[in-house]
């Protein structure tokens, strides 16, 4: 029964996310500049559905930091979740947008620094996430940014603190 109820509290989440609207060009801040092609990053596959405008604004911080990005858009939320589930992503962790770069998974609103970090320390998890979708993260700008946190998680499901930050 649990199960079920997560599932209907994330499929409901993921719902309230085809209203988003993408911030404006102008809003948008605190992208990384672009590396030189001696430092080719690799392409991230991102899962997300076509009405989500957070999430494209995710992706254009992405490209901006010098990821390849392979964004494929899912017909509904319920093959969103499938991803997800197949992912491994903590149910707690469960955002808009899913990636996969390199054998990891990047759930959510994680600033492209932090997917850097992940790929050049290669530390022994799953995945890295943003839970929710806060304010003044990567596609989330807006007014009154606050600091979040990135969590990481095993194959286990057992989160920690991946890092601490503060958009503001």
């Amino acid at each position: 029964m649990m199960g079920r109820f997560s599932t209907l509290v994330a499929i409901t989440f993921l719902a309230a996310c085809g209203q988003a609207e993408a911030a404006p060009e102008g809003a948008r801040s605190g992208t990384l500049a672009a590396v030189s092609p001696e430092q080719a990053l690799p392409t991230v596959v991102v899962y997300k559905t076509a009405t989500c405008g957070c999430c494209s604004g995710w992706v254009d911080h992405m490209r901006n930091a010098g990821f390849t990005v392979d964004a494929r858009d899912l017909p509904t939320n319920v093959e969103l979740m499938r991803i997800k589930v197949d992912a491994g992503v903590p149910n707690p962790l469960v955002t808009c947008h899913t990636a996969l770069v390199e054998g990891y998974v990047v759930e959510g609103h994680v600033p492209p620094d932090q997917i850097k970090r992940l790929l050049a320390e290669r530390p022994q998890v799953a995945g890295i996430g943003v839970a929710g979708m806060p304010v003044g993260s990567p596609g989330m700008e807006g007014p009154g940014a606050r600091p979040y946190q990135v969590h990481s998680w095993d194959a286990g499901g057992t989160t920690a603190v991946f890092a601490e930050v503060d958009p503001r």
